[in-house]
């Protein structure tokens, strides 16, 4: 088995407030040789899409837990494996957390915060948390759901708590590397953002992720990932401002090193394709990686709906000072939310126990090539 390597949360002094000074921190340029004269390692990133409780959900996390409180950690299991030997592993949690058993699932998600633990419990370190339900129970709904991921020791990026808290850049140690995390939603379904607090969600701003991406690499980053919560729901191929959001912030660049080394896509429901543009990978849409059963927009229960992938992303140090981390290696793995089980399946772990998914597998696989990843080295992990 891979050992992992821990992150360590670096506290970053850096304001990404678009026009706002930002203090460049000194440290070792990844690509020298240390004192054994050898380089640094690379390390590996794996990111996965929605976790998004409805009440179904809830019912089984209560039922796996002997119906006394909430067990998120079977669910999981069977993608721990891989979650867990990533140097760094990144989620989308969609929905913010509610208080004393007041828990709810659409319209407004209010999710038991024992979500938190089953993703620490699984391996994952970080979750994006900027989405269209950010504000479903107000600010409060987003101290709850921080403050829980704080307790579980899983950094997260999107949401805040206080001014302070939303112009930190949220920078964690994966392998040799630091890791910028930025997260940005397209809207909070209508809600107005609290009037005193109009810095509690990010939302989307092609000239703001920009100037944030360009502020965290001030800041020590080595590597900047963007998530985005964006796009058309229900549809497989990604829209056209998908598209050209993807080409403008991946043609950012500061002294011809790209500002934004991968972008990390949710919202859609579906998995949708990954897509190397100007040299950077981008996944418009991971899908939903645990989700109750899913109505399109038709009203049909659309198996799509708990059908995802996960992104595995193997980072090269770069062989020159001030040089970019490549993508050597990129790989994605298709899942099933199993919604009688309530388990997450590796859809390649289960064909090889003999199940009978190789039809939805090779459906994700075609999504997910769609737009010619292949010939630029995306593999389906076996």
């Amino acid at each position: 088995m891979i050992a992992r390597s821990r992150l360590v949360a670096l506290a970053a002094t850096a304001v990404l407030a678009a026009g706002a000074a930002c203090q460049a921190q000194s440290r070792e340029t990844s690509g020298q040789a240390g004192p054994s004269g050898k380089a640094p390692r690379g390390f590996t990133l794996v990111a996965s899409g929605d976790v998004l409780p409805h009440t179904s959900i809830i019912e089984r996390a209560r039922f796996d837990s002997g119906g006394t409180g909430y067990d998120f950690r079977p669910m999981f299991a069977g993608v721990k494996s891989v979650v867990s030997r990533a140097d760094l592993a990144l989620c989308h949690m969609e929905t913010v957390y509610g208080e004393k058993g007041k828990y709810s699932g659409y319209p407004l998600f209010k999710s038991p915060p024992e979500v938190a633990e089953g993703l620490a419990a699984t391996g994952y370190d970080g979750c994006s948390t900027a989405s269209d339900h950010s504000l479903d129970d107000g600010a409060a709904g987003i101290l709850r759901t921080l403050s829980a991921l704080d307790e579980a020791k899983v950094r997260h990026a999107g949401t805040a708590r206080t001014q302070e808290e939303a112009r930190t850049v949220t920078v964690l140690r994966a392998g040799p590397a630091k890791v910028a995390h930025l997260a940005y939603t397209y809207g909070v379904n209508g809600t107005p953002l609290p009037p005193d607090q109009p810095w509690a969600v990010n939302l989307i701003d092609e000239n703001k992720i920009r100037a944030d991406a360009r502020a965290a690499r001030k800041a020590g980053a080595d590597v900047v990932v963007v998530s985005l919560h964006w796009g058309t729901e229900w549809q497989d191929a990604p829209d056209d401002d998908q598209v050209s959001l993807a080409r403008g912030l991946t043609a950012a660049r500061t002294g011809g090193r790209p500002d934004i080394d991968l972008i990390l896509g949710t919202h859609a429901h579906v998995p949708q394709a990954y897509e190397k543009v100007n040299g950077t990978w981008v996944i418009y849409g991971m899908g939903d990686q645990i989700a109750g059963a899913m109505y399109n927009d038709q009203g049909v229960q659309d198996p799509r709906g708990n059908q995802s992938t996960l992104g595995r992303f193997t980072f090269t140090p770069p062989e020159r000072a001030g040089g970019r981390w490549e993508v050597s290696k990129a790989e994605f793995v298709p899942q099933l939310f199993d919604i009688d089980a309530g388990r997450v399946v590796d859809l390649n772990r289960a064909l090889a126990k003999g199940a009978d998914v190789r039809g939805v597998r090779d459906r994700i696989r075609d999504v997910v090539l769609s737009r010619g990843a292949g010939k630029d080295g995306l593999t389906m992990a076996e």
